[in-house]
């Protein structure tokens, strides 16, 4: 299984936050070609390191299928529209999962 992790730092308005990440961002996400499931996690306190707000893990079949999701015009509107209101928010990394 291949991630698009995104890690989300405290954003100065958590409520405008939310209502523009799953009003509109999600559903732009959710028609990326080969995304199969979109799970958010929400951070109720840092033990740790950093603070971040939330979590968004989008799994792909593989990584060839995150690939070209990435390279698609529906993942090219979804950053443009997490850019409009995450800039300097947002980490993305891509991961393999992996059972331990």
């Amino acid at each position: 299984m291949s991630k698009l992790i995104a890690l989300y730092r405290q954003p100065a308005d958590p409520a405008a936050f939310d209502q523009a990440y799953f009003s509109t961002h999600i559903p732009l996400i959710n028609k990326v070609p080969g995304l199969q499931k979109t799970s958010v996690t929400r951070f109720i306190r840092s033990i740790m390191g950093e603070n971040f707000y939330m979590m968004a893990e989008m799994e792909f079949i593989d990584k060839d299928t995150l690939k070209a999701g990435m390279k698609s015009s529906e993942m090219a509107a979804a950053g443009d529209n997490l850019n409009s209101f995450a800039a300097g928010l947002v980490t993305l990394l891509f991961g393999e999962e992996e059972r331990a």
